[in-house]
């Protein structure tokens, strides 16, 4: 029998899905499972959005321009502008997905065997894309005592070799829900430049910042203009997981003009979509001024009920609709698996994700798992009581 590549058997699983077979066994066995696991919000789509579909005039669904309709990619400019951000269409290249944005990315800047630093715990498909890309990922690791901070810029130095050639983040974060400060920022500006470094940002929470705090763009940050790399995308900021459209958005023109090689390779990104995107674009601000308010009561209902669980320590995130809680447990993966094979309550159970899969350092955040609070606050009132029940019994 021929056999798999290297790349494909190392390639990690999604701590996020791959626990999806036993939540299927749940609901065979009659169980109502609420859903901690993943990031998909049941926030509605705007109907600007969908509507633009519904009534598109399209005789013949083509190929769009590789980087994206020059219509789209404006209105995208303009919406950037209005977030204080300077940049143009051709600055812009529409990708399938943020995940698409990423591994163009990684295909423009990295070679074989090159380093990208990354603070974990992270989001957990980088490890793919890097697996995908022949990239290593070399972690710094931020803790839960102090809210997953950025880490010293001295644990960033320790770790730049000549096969150093970007550092990513996620602001706001996933899985920690953490928001970088201006101040931060500018931290990792001052190095990335010391050290003729890539800076990538993964911004797709970027609407998603709480308690009086504003997110602060890498592409606001002056001199980090051939450095800078964003990543962006439809899905969270209007609830269109299904759209798969992101972007990519540097003003770094050799960087965009070899992204561009990697669009044309895979023709364009998908035509329908752009357009539920574009007319996204029309969102009123009322639209995320609510959304904001629903996150803020639903991240302060979880915090506060899973503050009340005796051994659990949680952090509190400040953006993104996410958060990483401690469990007094050694092994989350097994505890997650055990709560959906034999437990419940009242035929009730949690899908939760095991946030080991969130470090690529072994042997790390065991004990740890990511909750996303896209419940309304009942399910999530409801789904922490399952866990506080979980743990009484709970047996390592």
């Amino acid at each position: 029998m021929p056999n798999i590549s290297k790349k494909g058997t190392s390639m990690p699983e999604s701590p996020i899905r791959k626990l999806v077979p036993y939540a299927e066994n749940a609901y065979k066995q009659g169980k109502t499972v609420y859903h901690l696991n993943i990031g998909q919000p049941d926030i509605k789509t705007p109907q600007v959005a969908m509507d633009a579909v519904r009534v598109h005039s399209l005789d013949i669904l083509a190929y769009t321009r590789s980087e994206g309709s020059e219509g789209y990619r404006t209105k995208i400019a303009n919406y950037y502008a209005n977030n204080d951000i300077n940049v143009q269409h051709d600055d812009i290249i529409v990708t399938t997905g943020g995940s698409e944005a990423l591994m163009f990315a990684f295909g423009s800047v990295m070679d074989t065997d090159d380093e990208v630093i990354i603070p974990e715990p992270f989001y957990a498909n980088y490890n793919g894309f890097s697996t995908a890309s022949g990239v290593n990922v070399v972690p710094v690791i931020s803790k839960i005592e102090n809210n997953f901070a950025l880490p010293p810029i001295e644990e960033f130095e320790k770790l730049i070799t000549p096969k150093t050639k970007a550092i990513l983040i996620c602001n706001p974060g996933n899985p920690t829900g953490y928001l970088y400060s201006k101040e931060e920022i500018k931290k990792l500006a001052n190095i990335v430049k010391k050290h003729d470094l890539f800076l990538i940002a993964d911004e797709v929470y970027r609407e998603f910042a709480y308690d009086g705090e504003t997110h602060y763009s890498i592409l606001q940050e002056e001199g980090l203009e051939d450095y800078a790399i964003v990543i962006d995308s439809v899905s969270k900021r209007y609830s269109m997981c299904g759209a798969r459209i992101g972007c990519l958005v540097s003003k770094n023109k050799n960087v965009i003009k070899t992204a561009l090689k990697f669009a044309q390779a895979r023709l364009s990104p998908p035509t329908l979509a752009q357009i539920a995107s574009e007319a996204a674009l029309q969102t009123p601000q009322s639209y995320f001024d609510d959304v904001i308010l629903e996150y803020v009561e639903r991240r302060n209902v979880l915090i506060e009920e899973l503050q009340k669980i005796e051994g659990v320590q949680v952090a509190n995130p400040k953006g993104a609709f996410y958060c990483i809680a401690q469990l007094p447990v050694k092994n989350s993966d097994a505890f997650a698996q055990w709560l959906l094979e034999s437990f419940d309550v009242d035929g009730e159970t949690v899908m939760v994700a095991p946030a080991a899969g969130f470090y690529s350092t072994p042997g790390v955040g065991l004990n740890q798992i990511r909750i996303a609070y896209v419940l309304n606050t009942d399910s999530l009132r409801k789904a922490v009581h399952i866990i506080k029940e979980a743990l009484k019994v709970y047996k390592d």
